[in-house]
């Protein structure tokens, strides 16, 4: 939950950085690299919520949502945990669902590889490409690293 904070911190801190250069005519190269911090804060949280609630699944109870028309209630599900009331889970998403430790950490695997090429990227924004060889190599990494995910993709989906 605290990253979803921090990432909406640097998003709140995005929009100022916006606005202070528009009214003030001043560049607003820092407000993309907020941005990108922000998308990386956010993947960080989705990696711990897939840990935390595949472990939870895998070791300690099943998150199973019961139907509506069963008269028997469970008591650990889902549906007691949606925000103080405010929203119902009517099923869990496809991208949660985990039946086996090989599987979690696979599903790890994707989000780390995606934290990964974020920070690439935010690294690249602050590389000077001053000849033709330089921009050589972050187009090559840019294809690689593309490249790598759409691999990763590809062997996920053939299971």
């Amino acid at each position: 939950m605290l990253c979803f904070l921090k990432g909406c911190a640097f998003v709140f801190d995005s929009f100022k950085e916006y606005f202070q250069a528009y009214i003030y005519h001043r560049g607003s190269g820092k407000v993309i690299l907020l941005l990108v911090e922000a998308v990386d804060v956010y993947l960080m949280g989705t990696v711990m919520l897939i840990f935390g609630m595949g472990l939870y699944e895998l070791f300690v109870n099943s998150l199973e949502i019961p139907d509506r028309n069963s008269t028997q209630q469970t008591s650990r599900t889902v549906c007691g945990s949606n925000l103080f009331g405010l929203f119902r889970l009517q099923e869990r998403p496809k991208w949660l669902e985990i039946q086996s430790l090989d599987e979690l950490k696979t599903k790890l695997g994707h989000v780390i590889v995606m934290v990964l090429l974020v920070g690439m990227f935010e690294k690249s924004k602050k590389v000077p490409i001053n000849s033709g060889l330089d921009l050589l190599c972050f187009s090559g990494s840019v294809l690689l690293s593309s490249g790598s995910l759409f691999l990763l993709s590809k062997l996920n989906s053939g299971k």
